[in-house]
């Protein structure tokens, strides 16, 4: 039946070949010579690789290659440089190789549920257009930091793995929308989750964070939408007055300027007052108190901003 599915196909140059529960073992060679091919679709079969002909597919935006045998990240795909969207979940896949990251520059959703998963490549963050990447139900014990550098990325699901910890550097995806932690070995969150101004979803159930900064996370992400003028939460605020009372004790970063809610630092300023007003003493240097938002602005302030030691 599949043969006479590829046939059709290479003599109507066909756009589209559906392959989908055909109980295939491998893939026919002359799926090659479809080169006006956009859409492959090999879901539910029992594959475990691709042939090499699968690289002169230099249309295709979308294969399906879901519920097969597949134990490793199928190299041939890096040839695919007009693949936008990839679905690899359900199979066996333990590994992903550097070198697979070169060529897709153009993906926008890589699916990579249920597979075998204990690491990620630092290469991944090469994937720059990349909108949605779901590697749940895996056995991930770490995410490279190089990850935090896809800047296009509105969805990042992660659940079911073994994470413990995250990179400080979440801030960066500042188009992240939507981030699904659940059921992992978290115990805490890394400051940089308060950076982002366009998250909705944040998906922490079934962790071990016993220090949780809910109040303060929850607290800046409300306190950046206020800052803007076009923010719904702007106007919804005024419906809350006992949040609105919660949040008139904010704080304002010297650094930055960004707002928070409790005193994360406090350091201190030396002003020079023999310059700004007369004064009868000998006194030049005046200490004056500042806050600063997160250690990654301590790490970033001016020679004149000194830490408070508590002894």
């Amino acid at each position: 039946m599949a043969d006479i599915l590829l046939l059709r196909a290479v003599r109507g140059k066909a756009r589209t070949l559906n392959l989908n529960g055909k109980k295939l073992q491998r893939v026919p060679g002359a799926v090659g010579s479809l080169d006006r091919l956009t859409t492959l679709l090999l879901k539910n079969n029992r594959l475990c690789q691709l042939p090499e002909e699968v690289a002169a597919l230099s249309n295709l935006t979308v294969l399906h290659l879901g519920n097969n045998q597949f134990e490793k990240f199928p190299e041939q795909i890096k040839y695919l440089r007009c693949l936008q969207r990839l679905h690899l979940f359900g199979n066996q896949i333990t590994e992903i190789l550097p070198s697979v990251c070169d060529g897709l520059e153009n993906l926008m959703s890589l699916n990579l549920n249920n597979n075998w998963l204990e690491h990620l490549p630092p290469e991944i963050g090469k994937l720059q257009r990349l909108e949605n990447l779901s590697i749940n139900h895996n056995r991930l014990k770490d995410i490279p930091k190089e990850l935090c550098l896809l800047q296009e990325l509105c969805e990042l699901h992660l659940g079911s793995n073994q994470l413990q910890t995250l990179p400080e550097q979440m801030g960066y995806m500042t188009n992240l929308a939507e981030l699904r932690l659940f059921r992992n070995k978290l115990i805490g969150l890394p400051e940089g989750l308060c950076k982002l101004r366009k998250l909705r979803i944040l998906d922490v159930a079934g962790n071990q964070i016993q220090t949780f900064p809910s109040r303060e996370i929850t607290a800046r992400f409300i306190l950046g939408h206020v800052q803007s003028r076009d923010s719904i939460l702007r106007e919804k605020i005024h419906h809350y007055p006992e949040a609105k009372t919660i949040l008139s004790s904010r704080n304002a970063c010297t650094l930055c300027g960004e707002w928070f809610l409790d005193m994360w630092l406090d350091c201190v300023k030396f002003v020079d007052v023999s310059k700004k007003m007369k004064t009868s003493s000998n006194m030049k240097l005046l200490p004056v108190k500042v806050l600063l938002c997160s250690y990654k602005c301590f790490n970033r302030r001016h020679n004149d901003i000194f830490g408070v030691a508590v002894l």
